[in-house]
């Protein structure tokens, strides 16, 4: 007996280390995700030219990801209400950090592929949609949960129900995201291949500087749905795994899991915030206070001020005229070759 009392405080104890291991992860993942995201908001909080439309839903996702790190460090609570608000938010940011990337690959396919002007109209739909859907998908994941005995992460639940709801409400609608950007970016980079060949057959050679100098911005984009699959993959696998094998983790699948869903916020920063647009904005005020000769130094400065802008917040509008203009002008020869 005395042994068996002893191996349980031995597993009680490595449980306990564990625990805190991951929480370790999991905060500074997420705290790495809230400076990110922080950082974003108030670069377009700042700079007014940053603030168009394009870039407007770039700040709307640094805003969820934001919050959505700033709760999931809150974790951890130490009573079943807080548990419960915990879980309400946590759930209602990450699932809207996630839907604003849709909103983000539906303008741009339907100003590149569709050649429509009028994604602006679609601003209160996309607010809609997202905050909408991801209240939705909060309540009903709250049906069947137990708060009563909160732990490290309050939207695990031991019983089947919570497990269930957790990947209809979470994991469904996070691959459809996925499945979306994927489908979505691979018209844009087929409608750019389309152009580029059609530029090429005209011996158009400033039509072929413009739709490449846009195709190599989207070659860039087609990575961003990696983002969501290297952000939530391990957790898609964790959770599938709890749910066939209850009460069995694996330790190393859980770091895994709570490291990379955490840093979701720092990876959509990096690709979706901090393009040309917001670099050259950083460049012009560090322009306009440091000394000559500290300016002089640094040759990086004036390459940002001089760079073109071919990336998000300009190439919604620009790309759909570049490619509109190319495919008027294909098209006469089309027909008469047909």
């Amino acid at each position: 007996m005395a042994a068996s009392a002893l191996a349980a405080s031995a597993a009680a104890s490595q449980s306990m280390k564990n625990r805190e291991i991951l929480d370790a992860v999991g905060t500074t993942a997420a705290a790495l995700s809230l400076a990110g995201s922080s950082f974003i908001v108030l670069c377009y909080l700042l700079f007014r030219e940053l603030r168009k439309f394009s870039f407007k839903l770039v700040y709307f996702l640094a805003v969820a990801d934001m919050l959505c790190s700033l709760f999931t460090i809150m974790g951890g609570p130490a009573n079943a209400f807080y548990c419960f608000a915990h879980d309400y938010s946590a759930h209602f940011f990450c699932v809207a950090s996630f839907l604003w990337t849709t909103t983000i690959a539906f303008t741009l396919h339907r100003t590149v592929v569709k050649h429509k002007t009028d994604v602006e109209e679609f601003g209160f739909i996309f607010h809609l949609y997202v905050w909408g859907t991801s209240l939705v998908t909060t309540v009903l994941r709250s049906i069947g949960s137990d708060y009563g005995r909160p732990g490290t992460w309050c939207w695990i639940q031991q019983g089947s129900t919570g497990k269930i709801l957790h990947l209809i409400t979470f994991y469904l609608p996070l691959w459809g995201a996925i499945l979306y950007n994927g489908f979505t970016y691979y018209q844009v980079n087929r409608m750019l291949n389309n152009a580029t060949r059609m530029a090429v057959g005209m011996s158009d050679r400033s039509s072929q500087s413009d739709v490449r100098a846009d195709k190599k911005a989207f070659n860039r984009w087609g990575y961003y749905p990696l983002i969501l699959i290297g952000s939530w993959a391990f957790a898609t696998i964790n959770r599938l795994y709890d749910f066939a094998n209850p009460g069995h983790k694996i330790f190393w699948l859980s770091i895994l899991d709570i490291g990379f869903a955490g840093l979701m916020g720092l990876f959509n920063s990096i690709a979706y915030g901090l393009n040309s647009s917001v670099r050259r904005a950083i460049a012009e005020r560090i322009d306009m206070y440091l000394p000559e000769r500290i300016k002089r130094s640094l040759p990086t400065l004036s390459r940002l001020r001089s760079q073109q802008e071919n990336e998000l917040t300009s190439l919604i509008v620009e790309s759909n005229n570049s490619i509109t203009e190319t495919t008027m002008r294909v098209t006469p020869r089309s027909s008469l070759a047909g």
